[in-house]
């Protein structure tokens, strides 16, 4: 991976390659930006920069440093991700420890924290020393896509590098020139703000199972009858898919979107192209701000769904507000 292959994110590269081009590395960096706009890409192509022998403002790709990074056993690169729904204090120790002793060939220590937010208050406070003071060189990767969450004292110690969407018409054309259905890419684009995030959703099969879910949830919704409780039980949580429930929602903002721009004539923002003639009979069956309470509503359950609460309780929850 190097900075060459990443598409877009020309400003976060640019404070980046600026840092590497004039040798002034932070010792710590909060990369932050909606969800999967490349975060972790940039950050291990920046860990591959600083460790290449190089020394210039990309990886070599060749020297045997770049190349350990390539095979994921550089012994001065770590990567911490959640351990479940969040990163444990236990986590942060063991990175302290591993991290106490300096590189044998007198390098900087490299470790990436992703989903940064998800630390317990008791792992972001362990942290908070380690950034400032870590006994050998170090260079911090904080990653996260809800930046708000991240403790003050940890935001005021990071150097901050904002991530922003990649423009959904231009992953649209890219991804649909590589023969990726279009009607998924569609959706696909809004979710996630990246074009490889974007190939990984649209290769795993759940993916268009659900999107086929919130169609028929859509249009069982519209008709105010409760046969849309019986669906989302039998063909999310039966069905094997409750573990995408969150995505269910983020795909029903867009469809309540959609029936928005019909309502005002914008028929060229439409993300369900497909089901125009669906989405023209439902648009003005209901006020534009009943459709904007549903979309609160979407984002509402998936906030509760980020609080652990069960989600097949929050799917009802939904079904039976966006139904009244």
């Amino acid at each position: 991976m190097s900075f060459q292959e990443i598409i877009g994110q020309e400003t976060a590269k640019k404070v980046l390659q600026n840092g590497l081009r004039q040798q002034k590395i932070s010792h710590a960096y909060l990369f932050h930006g909606p969800a999967g706009s490349g975060q972790l890409k940039m950050a291990l192509s920046f860990a591959k920069a600083l460790v290449c022998l190089e020394k210039g403002v990309d990886a070599c790709g060749h020297c045997i440093e770049c190349r350990k990074m390539e095979h994921g056993n550089h012994p001065d690169f770590l990567l911490v991700e959640p351990d479940g729904s969040s990163i444990k204090i236990d986590q942060i120790r063991e990175l302290q420890r591993i991290f106490s002793y300096r590189s044998e060939a007198g390098n900087r220590k490299i470790y990436i924290i992703q989903d940064a937010d998800k630390m317990t208050v008791q792992a972001a406070n362990s942290l908070l020393k380690f950034l400032e003071e870590p006994p050998a060189p170090a260079v911090a990767m904080l990653l996260t896509d809800n930046v708000q969450s991240i403790l003050p004292t940890i935001r005021s110690r990071t150097q901050p590098v904002l991530f922003t969407a990649v423009d959904p018409k231009q992953m649209i054309q890219l991804l649909a020139d590589e023969n990726y259905p279009l009607p998924l890419v569609r959706c696909a684009v809004h979710l996630v703000s990246d074009p490889e995030e974007c190939r990984k959703l649209l290769a795993e099969n759940w993916f268009a199972e659900i999107r086929n879910v919130v169609l028929q949830l859509g249009k069982e919704s519209a008709s105010r009858g409760s046969m849309s409780l019986i669906t989302a039980q039998q063909k999310l949580f039966k069905g094997g898919l409750g573990d995408h429930v969150d995505q269910v929602f983020d795909l029903f903002h867009l469809w309540f979107k959609d029936l928005i721009h019909i309502q005002i004539g914008q028929n060229e923002s439409i993300v369900f192209i497909d089901q125009l003639e669906s989405l023209s009979k439902v648009a003005h069956t209901r006020s534009m701000q009943h459709w904007i309470s549903c979309m609160a509503l979407a984002a509402e359950c998936k906030k509760m769904l980020r609080s652990n609460v069960n989600g097949q309780l929050c799917m009802e929850q939904f079904l039976i507000g966006v139904s009244g």
